[in-house]
């Protein structure tokens, strides 16, 4: 048979897989296409690959046997059994050594186990998250690797040439062990849904709240992104709200409006309904402020909220680090976030920054840039909160951001009590601040104290008998 040409290889021919494949092609790799339905290959070769040095397989056995060892081969398929499936199917080919990539968007948990498993059978896994839809498929991807680390020497060539640049440098690099890589991707996903509500709330301030028009918000919008709010997601809210309807209507008024309920309320459009005609709200007052002032405002707090929620992501794969013993990159994980995402905006690259000058920093807000950027958003964050819970406009994620970092930065908050009702009802025992201790209470120890004179002076116990 003839010696083996193919650097990596592809399973799942979606929209998706048929991209990455023309874009490791576009940058010198010989790329296998496989797919279960092998009709779809022909089709492939035969239309959009036309022309290029893909080449096809119509069985596992073909498309491994194409493949130059170490065989590298990415699963873009449907996350859960299918993956394990492709797996199961792709072992008895594989040698030692061999990497399995699952591009899709698996459970973390999953990563684990697949890791562990072939681990455990001589072979190599890798499980990446991937961002950028379609067209970043196509020309640029946020890639996001992690699994086993012998595997990264092996793809870090191809996974960086396929990726979005930014400044030169790829949005690619290895993010930790195990499921490290589906776990960024997690919480990337999750800034994202949280960047999108905050732009859909500071739209619902400006609609109902200023009153203005689709296209004035659409300036508001095109002029915050020449600023610090510079972001793919503000680029694409100020092209939506520009876009007509055959009828010459702004074709975003009822959708991007009803977003700011769709978190938590959108399973309830009938009660909504019905409330919006019975329970009344605060009088609608014509705004009399300094407009200019009020969309300066507008700006900071949309900025410190998204400060808030790239802060907590970062907390959250903290603690899942040191939980689970992963050696996240944090630098390398903002950087990655930089271009060919969805959340990729101008100031992740000064979280590279503040976590390349000290890796273990807990939080964002003890950097000097985000220390002080949140200093100088304050003032104009909380007159937006408190004008908005005047006109009765919900802002769930701006003051929910806020509240946070109003939490965060005190020193005591009222947990005691919480402790002490729980002490009194349950007997669940609460600990004594240094500095309030006398002969009966002593810091340290768990305490139980019989509030009413009537109950026992035995705590609960979470003993497992």
């Amino acid at each position: 048979m003839a010696q083996p040409t193919g650097d990596i290889g592809l399973i799942g021919l979606a929209v998706m897989g048929q991209n990455l494949i023309l874009n490791m092609n576009d940058k010198g790799f010989n790329v296998v296409a496989y797919n279960r339905t092998t009709s779809k290959v022909d089709h492939f070769l035969a239309n959009e690959a036309k022309g290029t040095n893909i080449q096809g397989a119509h069985s596992i056995e073909e498309l491994v046997a194409k493949l130059k060892k170490p065989r590298k081969i990415i699963l873009l398929v449907k996350a859960g059994s299918a993956v394990d499936s492709f797996i199961q199917q792709l072992e008895p080919h594989l040698d030692q050594g061999d990497i399995i990539i699952d591009g899709g968007n698996s459970h973390y948990p999953d990563s684990i186990r697949r890791t562990q498993e072939l681990e455990a059978k001589g072979l190599l896994f890798v499980g990446s998250g991937v961002s950028g839809g379609e067209e970043g498929a196509r020309y640029g991807p946020s890639l996001m690797p992690g699994g086993s680390p012998a595997a990264w020497p092996h793809i870090k060539e191809i996974f960086q040439a396929t990726a979005a640049h930014v400044n030169g440098e790829p949005c690619c690099d290895w993010v930790g062990e195990t499921g490290a890589g589906h776990y960024v991707k997690m919480v990337h996903n999750g800034i994202e849904y949280g960047d999108m509500q905050l732009i859909a709330e500071a739209y619902d301030i400006l609609k109902r709240g200023l009153g203005l028009h689709e296209d004035e918000i659409a300036e508001i919008f095109t002029k915050w992104n020449t600023g610090v709010l510079d972001s793919f997601l503000i680029e694409i809210t100020a092209n939506i709200l520009k876009f007509k309807d055959d009828d010459g209507e702004p074709l975003v008024v009822t959708l991007i409006g009803e977003a700011v309920f769709a978190r938590c309320l959108s399973a309830l459009k009938e009660e909504r309904t019905r409330a919006s005609k019975i329970i009344a709200g605060p009088e609608k007052e014509q705004f009399k402020g300094d407009r200019k002032q009020f969309i300066d405002d507008l700006e900071q707090a949309l900025y410190a909220s998204k400060i808030i929620s790239y802060t907590q992501g970062f907390m959250l794969m903290r603690q899942t680090a040191q939980e689970l013993g992963w050696n996240l990159n944090y630098a390398g994980i903002a950087q990655m976030w930089r271009g060919g995402c969805i959340i990729k905006s101008v100031f992740l690259g000064d979280i590279t920054s503040a976590y390349q000058k000290n890796i273990k920093i807990e939080s964002l807000l003890f950097d000097d840039f985000f220390n002080k950027a949140v200093h100088k958003a304050q003032p104009g964050w909380r007159r937006i909160v408190a004008q908005a819970v005047l006109w009765g406009i919900p802002t769930p994620a701006f003051s929910t951001a806020l509240a946070f970092f109003d939490g965060y930065r005190s020193e005591i908050v009222p947990a005691n009590i919480l402790q002490a009702q729980r002490d009194y009802f349950g007997a669940h025992t609460f600990r004594v601040l240094p500095g309030k201790e006398n002969e009966r209470l002593k810091p340290g120890e768990d305490i139980h104290i019989n509030w009413t004179g009537r109950g026992g002076n035995v705590s609960a116990s979470t003993y497992l008998a």
